[in-house]
């Protein structure tokens, strides 16, 4: 299946394509999920859609492709704007109270992704953070704090500033 990632036509991807997918088999494990948004639902014309959809989905591995796809765009996506990126702290927040372990560390890794896109967002995804810290959940609790640990971090400072 991860070969089928690596050589599908993204342009040829279809929406139903995508939702059968995301419900068979092979999205039972986080390494298929993340190696599918990584590979091919980014380069998808719809990913910045199903990525905000998926999102408030029940199945774990849907919701994790949700957050997944926002992180692979924010690192992949380079030409887009920042309010592409903007529109999904909505649901970064939403669904950080989800306790389930693929799920909130795909928001997490989503966040800082965000964040280390550009100075701006930066201090928008730890904006973010820092709401989602006050939320009463383990999960919300430990996705905030991870994100600015790292988002805050000299290491990433410096280079957003370069």
């Amino acid at each position: 299946m991860i070969l089928a990632t690596m050589i599908d036509n993204p342009t040829q991807v279809t929406e139903k394509q995508m939702e059968r997918w995301v419900i068979s088999e092979y999205f039972s494990y986080w390494e298929g999920v993340d190696q599918t948004c990584m590979n091919l639902f980014y380069l998808t014309k719809f990913a910045y859609e199903k990525a905000i959809e998926w999102s408030s989905r029940k199945e774990e591995f849907v919701k994790r492709a949700a957050f997944a796809l926002m992180a692979v765009l924010a690192w992949k996506d380079t030409k887009a704007e920042n309010s592409k990126f903007e529109t999904f702290f909505t649901y970064i927040k939403k669904e950080s109270v989800d306790d389930r372990n693929n799920v909130k560390k795909a928001i997490n890794w989503a966040l800082r992704q965000i964040g280390k896109r550009n100075l701006l967002l930066n201090i928008k995804a730890c904006e973010v953070a820092k709401k989602i810290l006050v939320l009463e959940s383990k999960s919300s609790k430990w996705i905030a704090r991870n994100a600015i640990k790292e988002l805050e971090s000299d290491t990433i400072q410096e280079r957003l500033r370069k």
